[in-house]
Protein backbone atom coordinates (compact mmCIF):
# COMPACT_ATOMS: atom_id res chain seq x y z
CA UNK A 1 0.00 0.00 0.00
CA UNK A 2 1.31 3.39 -1.05
CA UNK A 3 -1.19 5.53 1.20
CA UNK A 4 -4.75 6.84 1.17
CA UNK A 5 -6.58 7.55 -2.51
CA UNK A 6 -10.02 7.48 -3.37
CA UNK A 7 -8.73 6.13 -7.14
CA UNK A 8 -10.33 3.19 -7.43
CA UNK A 9 -13.32 4.27 -6.02
CA UNK A 10 -13.64 6.18 -8.75
CA UNK A 11 -12.71 4.01 -11.41
CA UNK A 12 -15.64 1.63 -10.32
CA UNK A 13 -18.02 4.18 -11.53
CA UNK A 14 -15.74 4.79 -15.17
CA UNK A 15 -16.52 2.39 -17.81
CA UNK A 16 -13.52 1.09 -19.08
CA UNK A 17 -11.61 -1.78 -20.20
CA UNK A 18 -12.55 -3.87 -17.28
CA UNK A 19 -15.96 -3.85 -17.83
CA UNK A 20 -19.01 -1.63 -17.30
CA UNK A 21 -18.88 -1.75 -13.52
CA UNK A 22 -21.63 1.60 -13.40
CA UNK A 23 -24.48 -0.21 -15.61
CA UNK A 24 -23.74 -3.52 -13.60
CA UNK A 25 -24.73 -1.77 -10.85
CA UNK A 26 -27.62 0.01 -11.38
CA UNK A 27 -29.11 -2.90 -13.38
CA UNK A 28 -28.56 -4.67 -10.42
CA UNK A 29 -30.35 -1.85 -8.19
CA UNK A 30 -33.21 -2.15 -10.32
CA UNK A 31 -33.59 -5.50 -10.42
CA UNK A 32 -33.47 -6.19 -7.21
CA UNK A 33 -36.06 -3.14 -6.30
CA UNK A 34 -38.20 -5.02 -8.70
CA UNK A 35 -38.12 -8.03 -7.16
CA UNK A 36 -38.42 -6.84 -4.04
CA UNK A 37 -42.09 -5.13 -5.13
CA UNK A 38 -43.07 -8.32 -6.78
CA UNK A 39 -42.05 -10.60 -4.23
CA UNK A 40 -43.49 -9.02 -1.15
CA UNK A 41 -46.74 -8.62 -3.30
CA UNK A 42 -47.35 -11.88 -4.42
CA UNK A 43 -45.98 -13.29 -1.43
CA UNK A 44 -48.87 -11.82 0.93
CA UNK A 45 -51.78 -12.00 -1.77
CA UNK A 46 -50.78 -15.89 -1.29
CA UNK A 47 -50.22 -15.86 1.94
CA UNK A 48 -54.06 -14.39 2.24
CA UNK A 49 -55.08 -17.58 -0.57
CA UNK A 50 -53.19 -20.61 1.43
CA UNK A 51 -55.41 -19.28 4.81
CA UNK A 52 -58.07 -21.91 2.94
CA UNK A 53 -57.64 -24.75 1.46
CA UNK A 54 -58.28 -24.65 -2.26
CA UNK A 55 -58.61 -27.46 -5.19
CA UNK A 56 -55.27 -27.74 -6.49
CA UNK A 57 -53.47 -26.36 -3.41
CA UNK A 58 -51.19 -28.96 -2.29
CA UNK A 59 -49.84 -29.26 -6.24
CA UNK A 60 -49.20 -25.82 -6.60
CA UNK A 61 -47.40 -24.82 -3.13
CA UNK A 62 -45.22 -27.82 -4.04
CA UNK A 63 -44.28 -26.32 -7.48
CA UNK A 64 -43.59 -22.82 -5.84
CA UNK A 65 -41.03 -24.55 -3.27
CA UNK A 66 -39.81 -27.06 -6.10
CA UNK A 67 -37.32 -24.27 -7.47
CA UNK A 68 -35.79 -24.72 -4.32
CA UNK A 69 -34.00 -27.46 -5.20
CA UNK A 70 -33.57 -27.79 -8.83
CA UNK A 71 -30.11 -26.39 -9.57
CA UNK A 72 -29.82 -22.68 -10.38
CA UNK A 73 -28.10 -23.43 -13.88
CA UNK A 74 -30.56 -25.56 -14.71
CA UNK A 75 -33.40 -22.46 -13.89
CA UNK A 76 -31.86 -20.18 -16.10
CA UNK A 77 -31.35 -22.61 -19.08
CA UNK A 78 -35.15 -23.42 -18.55
CA UNK A 79 -35.91 -20.01 -18.46
CA UNK A 80 -33.56 -19.30 -21.45
CA UNK A 81 -34.66 -21.84 -23.86
CA UNK A 82 -38.33 -20.82 -23.28
CA UNK A 83 -37.95 -17.04 -24.19
CA UNK A 84 -35.88 -18.53 -27.03
CA UNK A 85 -38.48 -21.04 -28.13
CA UNK A 86 -41.38 -18.29 -27.88
CA UNK A 87 -39.33 -15.99 -29.54
CA UNK A 88 -38.81 -13.15 -26.84
CA UNK A 89 -35.98 -11.44 -26.76
CA UNK A 90 -34.23 -11.68 -23.37
CA UNK A 91 -33.54 -8.56 -21.19
CA UNK A 92 -32.68 -7.78 -17.61
CA UNK A 93 -35.59 -6.12 -17.04
CA UNK A 94 -38.00 -8.84 -18.96
CA UNK A 95 -36.65 -12.35 -18.25
CA UNK A 96 -34.28 -10.81 -15.38
CA UNK A 97 -36.85 -10.36 -12.16
CA UNK A 98 -38.70 -14.06 -13.71
CA UNK A 99 -35.68 -16.01 -12.95
CA UNK A 100 -34.79 -14.25 -9.76
CA UNK A 101 -38.09 -14.86 -8.52
CA UNK A 102 -37.89 -18.20 -8.40
CA UNK A 103 -35.37 -18.04 -6.05
CA UNK A 104 -36.75 -15.55 -3.59
CA UNK A 105 -40.58 -16.25 -3.61
CA UNK A 106 -40.17 -19.58 -2.01
CA UNK A 107 -38.16 -18.15 0.88
CA UNK A 108 -40.69 -15.76 1.52
CA UNK A 109 -43.80 -17.98 1.01
CA UNK A 110 -42.62 -19.76 3.96
CA UNK A 111 -41.92 -17.14 6.03
CA UNK A 112 -45.39 -15.65 5.11
CA UNK A 113 -47.07 -18.99 5.96
CA UNK A 114 -45.54 -19.02 9.42
CA UNK A 115 -46.59 -15.71 10.19
CA UNK A 116 -49.98 -16.70 9.19
CA UNK A 117 -50.08 -18.93 11.19
CA UNK A 118 -49.28 -17.43 13.92
CA UNK A 119 -51.89 -14.48 13.52
CA UNK A 120 -54.88 -14.01 15.98
CA UNK A 121 -57.82 -14.02 13.46
CA UNK A 122 -60.12 -12.57 15.87
CA UNK A 123 -58.67 -9.52 15.21
CA UNK A 124 -60.31 -9.33 11.98
CA UNK A 125 -63.59 -10.88 12.87
CA UNK A 126 -63.62 -8.19 15.57
CA UNK A 127 -63.60 -5.64 12.84
CA UNK A 128 -66.23 -7.31 10.56
CA UNK A 129 -68.27 -7.10 13.15
CA UNK A 130 -67.71 -2.73 13.77
CA UNK A 131 -68.65 -2.77 10.01
CA UNK A 132 -65.21 -3.19 8.87
CA UNK A 133 -65.13 -4.75 4.68
CA UNK A 134 -62.67 -7.07 3.25
CA UNK A 135 -60.71 -5.05 2.08
CA UNK A 136 -60.63 -2.26 4.56
CA UNK A 137 -59.68 -5.02 7.45
CA UNK A 138 -56.57 -6.15 5.36
CA UNK A 139 -55.53 -2.21 4.96
CA UNK A 140 -56.55 -1.43 8.30
CA UNK A 141 -55.78 -4.44 10.80
CA UNK A 142 -53.57 -7.52 8.59
CA UNK A 143 -50.92 -5.08 7.46
CA UNK A 144 -50.01 -3.06 10.28
CA UNK A 145 -49.63 -6.42 12.19
CA UNK A 146 -47.49 -8.15 9.94
CA UNK A 147 -45.97 -4.83 8.13
CA UNK A 148 -42.47 -6.01 10.30
CA UNK A 149 -42.94 -9.32 8.10
CA UNK A 150 -43.86 -7.36 4.77
CA UNK A 151 -40.42 -5.61 5.67
CA UNK A 152 -38.29 -8.36 6.07
CA UNK A 153 -39.30 -10.34 3.63
CA UNK A 154 -39.22 -7.13 1.27
CA UNK A 155 -35.33 -7.08 2.63
CA UNK A 156 -34.51 -11.11 2.01
CA UNK A 157 -35.70 -10.41 -1.20
CA UNK A 158 -33.69 -7.69 -2.23
CA UNK A 159 -30.59 -9.36 -1.15
CA UNK A 160 -31.40 -12.76 -2.97
CA UNK A 161 -31.81 -11.18 -6.08
CA UNK A 162 -28.67 -8.43 -5.34
CA UNK A 163 -26.41 -10.87 -5.54
CA UNK A 164 -27.74 -13.93 -7.68
CA UNK A 165 -25.48 -15.04 -10.38
CA UNK A 166 -26.10 -18.70 -11.71
CA UNK A 167 -30.02 -17.21 -12.50
CA UNK A 168 -29.35 -14.64 -14.42
CA UNK A 169 -26.35 -16.16 -16.43
CA UNK A 170 -28.66 -17.12 -19.38
CA UNK A 171 -31.54 -15.14 -19.00
CA UNK A 172 -30.46 -11.35 -18.91
CA UNK A 173 -29.41 -10.93 -22.73
CA UNK A 174 -26.36 -8.39 -23.80
CA UNK A 175 -26.52 -6.30 -20.41
CA UNK A 176 -24.72 -7.79 -17.01
CA UNK A 177 -25.92 -7.27 -13.82
CA UNK A 178 -22.67 -6.95 -10.93
CA UNK A 179 -22.57 -10.08 -10.39
CA UNK A 180 -21.69 -11.02 -13.70
CA UNK A 181 -20.11 -8.32 -14.64
CA UNK A 182 -17.45 -9.12 -11.42
CA UNK A 183 -17.05 -12.60 -12.27
CA UNK A 184 -16.46 -11.62 -15.77
CA UNK A 185 -13.94 -9.09 -14.29
CA UNK A 186 -12.49 -11.95 -11.84
CA UNK A 187 -11.97 -13.93 -15.10
CA UNK A 188 -10.34 -11.67 -17.14
CA UNK A 189 -8.16 -9.57 -15.08
CA UNK A 190 -8.14 -8.65 -11.21
CA UNK A 191 -7.70 -5.26 -10.23
CA UNK A 192 -7.61 -3.50 -6.98
CA UNK A 193 -11.43 -1.83 -8.54
CA UNK A 194 -12.62 -5.59 -7.11
CA UNK A 195 -11.74 -4.39 -3.37
CA UNK A 196 -13.02 -1.04 -3.92
CA UNK A 197 -16.24 -2.89 -5.73
CA UNK A 198 -16.82 -5.07 -2.50
CA UNK A 199 -16.47 -1.99 0.07
CA UNK A 200 -19.09 -0.21 -1.89
CA UNK A 201 -21.69 -3.08 -1.92
CA UNK A 202 -20.99 -3.89 1.73
CA UNK A 203 -21.59 -0.22 2.51
CA UNK A 204 -24.84 -0.77 0.37
CA UNK A 205 -25.89 -3.56 2.26
CA UNK A 206 -25.16 -1.77 5.70
CA UNK A 207 -27.46 1.17 4.06
CA UNK A 208 -30.52 -1.00 3.22
CA UNK A 209 -30.27 -2.82 6.49
CA UNK A 210 -30.55 0.36 8.35
CA UNK A 211 -33.18 1.57 5.73
CA UNK A 212 -35.23 -1.87 6.85
CA UNK A 213 -34.62 -1.28 10.43
CA UNK A 214 -35.44 2.20 10.51
CA UNK A 215 -38.92 1.72 8.49
CA UNK A 216 -39.47 -1.31 11.15
CA UNK A 217 -38.94 1.40 14.29
CA UNK A 218 -41.36 4.14 11.97
CA UNK A 219 -44.07 1.23 11.98
CA UNK A 220 -43.80 0.65 15.68
CA UNK A 221 -44.21 4.33 16.87
CA UNK A 222 -46.84 5.18 14.10
CA UNK A 223 -48.84 1.66 15.76
CA UNK A 224 -48.70 2.39 18.96
CA UNK A 225 -49.11 6.14 18.66
CA UNK A 226 -52.75 5.03 16.64
CA UNK A 227 -53.44 2.65 19.95
CA UNK A 228 -52.11 5.39 22.12
CA UNK A 229 -55.28 8.03 20.38
CA UNK A 230 -57.68 5.12 20.12
CA UNK A 231 -57.28 4.91 24.06
CA UNK A 232 -57.96 8.44 24.73
CA UNK A 233 -60.56 8.42 22.30
CA UNK A 234 -62.35 6.09 24.12
CA UNK A 235 -62.01 7.51 27.31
Amino acid sequence: MNGVSLHWFAEVFRQGSIGDVHGGFRRSIALGLIVTILTVAISFLAGLVFRTRFKGSATLFYVVVASLIVPSIVVSLGIAALFELLGIERTWWGSGPGAHLTWSLPFSLLIMFAVFNRFDRRLEEAARGLGATGVRTVRHVVIPVIAPSLVGMGLFGFTLSYDELARSSQVLGNLNTLPLELHAMQSNATTPVICALGTLTTGVSFLVIAVSLATLLHLRRRRERRGSDAGKGTV
